[in-house]
Formats: C-alpha cells, structure tokens, sequence
C-alpha cells in the first residue's frame, strides 16, 4: 500500500492516511474510536480492512484493554511515526513512538479518555452544523514558563479549536483538563495558577525596557493564539458527589486566589463531568462556571 502524502477522495489509499494522521494526533485511539472519526456512517467492519494492511506493513501495532471485552487500541510504530513525520496537516507535531504494547496500555486510560471528551465535541459539532473536525483536538500542548518563579511549564492535555457557525460564524479554542480522580483536588486546583501566570507571562528580553504597549504585545501567549483559550475542566473516574465537590474546589481557588481571579474576569472557566457531556453534549446545560453563578451553560456562553 503507499500512502500519499497529500489527501485525495474516496480511495483506500485516503482511510489509510487519514487513519495514520488519527492515530499519530490522538497517539493511541480504540477501532470504534478510529471508526467514528473516520467512517461513521459505514459498518464497523469496513475499518478493520483499513486497519489491516497498516498492521501489517508494520506502520501501526496495537494492545489489547481487558482480556474479556478484548478492545484493541492503536499507535504508531517507529516506522508509522517517520512515514508521517512531514504531513502537512499534522505540521509541528512530532509523532510520538509508543515503544511497546505494555507502554501503551499503561497510557491508555488517560489518552483514551481524552479521546472520548473529544468525540463528545465531534458529534455535538456535527449535529449543530458547526464545524469542528477529527484533528482539531490537539493533545499534550506544550507552553514553556520560564522566570516566573513556579513550574517552567504548562502542559494541557488538550487544545480544540472550534468554529460555530450559526447564529453567526464564531472561532473558540480552549485549553481541557482532563482529571480521571487520580490527582488530589488541591494539585488540580493549582492547576488554574499555571493557566493565570501563563496568561500574564512575558519572556524576559534584553535590551532597553519597552514601552507598556510594547511589553503587552510581547505576551507569550499572544505569539500561539489570537485570544487567549478558556479553560475546560472535565471530570470522571468518581461518584457524582465527589466530582461536585472538586468542581466546588476549582471555584473555591478561582475566588481566593489573587491571580487567579484577576485571570478569570478575562478568561472563561469551567467544567462538567464526562458522563454529562456525553449525555447532552457539551453545548447542553453541563459546565460550571468556575467564577460568579453557579448555574450550568453550554460552554460557548461560559
């Protein structure tokens, strides 16, 4: 099989790229999560003769999650990763090389959750018109945060861009935090003070001190994103009463935090549980703002 480099329709050729291209953003992804991405409206079996001739021209290996329900989840070989490392839709990403089957289902929880949050996204976009397609949720971004006396870095596991297009045409991006309960609810909230020094973060410079204007155009941030993200909490892993009280723990450090409520008069904040927004769809009643009224919004009116 050869694989373009460029993307041409309806040929066996084109779900072989577009498979590669899946697997290399989302670094691991389950065949239904793949199918539904891909090929949604087709039978489930049509993706396994795409899966195939990748297996087994060595461009993807796979593990399998829970010998009972024997659910595959896919990821790039070192060969997959070089065959796609020049794509132009995956430019500025590097492929990441799971190494083995045991690594990958050591990462399979979190990355395949992530997965689902997005494919909540995906089907709430395509039901509305909205656009929003498969490689628009960009996992583990990374923002360096030097000199500003906390961690040197920000990591979120995800940024999506989003483009509504009724009542008129609207582009969102936002940072998601996913928190499957293995952290305390403290180490999360700290998370939105990374987020708030980020927001605020200039790189120092050398040379003479630049005007106000010049110091707020030099905003790191501003050199990746247009506006800055909002910022996504979705919550699983927990009974509802657990989940309820760490979202009441992300409000609490967003009203005594300094920083952090200065950050959230600018930015939007919120978050929902997993089981709600695959429910009702992430534009349904399901995220918490994290400042001011609790009462539940679709996440565009944050």
């Amino acid at each position: 099989m050869t694989i373009p480099t460029m993307i041409q329709p309806d040929t066996s050729d084109t779900y072989a790229h577009r498979t590669l291209a899946l697997i290399a953003q989302h670094r691991l992804l389950t065949t239904t999560q793949i199918h539904r991405m891909l090929m949604p409206h087709t039978p489930p079996r049509k993706v396994h003769k795409v899966l195939g001739p990748l297996r087994t021209e060595g461009l993807i290996a796979h593990t399998v999650l829970g010998a009972r329900s024997g659910l595959q989840a896919h990821f790039l070989t070192a060969s997959g990763a070089q065959t796609v490392s020049n794509w132009p839709e995956l430019r500025g990403r590097q492929a990441t090389v799971i190494p083995s089957p045991a690594a990958a289902s050591l990462r399979a929880a979190h990355t395949l959750t992530g997965v689902r949050a997005h494919l909540a996204f995906l089907t709430d976009a395509q039901s509305r018109g909205d656009e929003y397609e498969p490689l628009d949720w960009v996992p583990e971004v990374t923002h360096r945060l030097p000199d500003t006396g906390g961690e040197d870095r920000l990591i979120a596991d995800a940024v999506l861009h989003y483009t509504a297009t009724r009542p008129r045409r609207l582009q969102y991006r936002a940072f998601v935090e996913i928190d499957r309960t293995t952290m305390s609810s403290e180490r999360l909230a700290r998370k939105l003070i990374t987020y708030a020094r980020f927001h605020d973060y200039t790189p120092h410079t050398t040379g003479r001190r630049g005007t106000v204007a010049d110091q707020a155009s030099s905003l790191a941030w501003q050199r990746c994103y247009p506006r800055f993200p909002r910022i996504l909490f979705i919550l699983t892993g927990a009974p509802r009463a657990t989940l309820t009280n760490r979202i009441a723990d992300l409000r609490r450090m967003t009203a005594d935090h300094d920083l952090v409520t200065r950050f959230a008069a600018h930015v939007p904040l919120g978050a929902a549980t997993l089981d709600d927004l695959e429910a009702l769809g992430p534009s349904g009643p399901v995220w918490t703002p994290l400042a001011g009224t609790t009462e539940p919004r679709g996440w565009t009116q944050l």
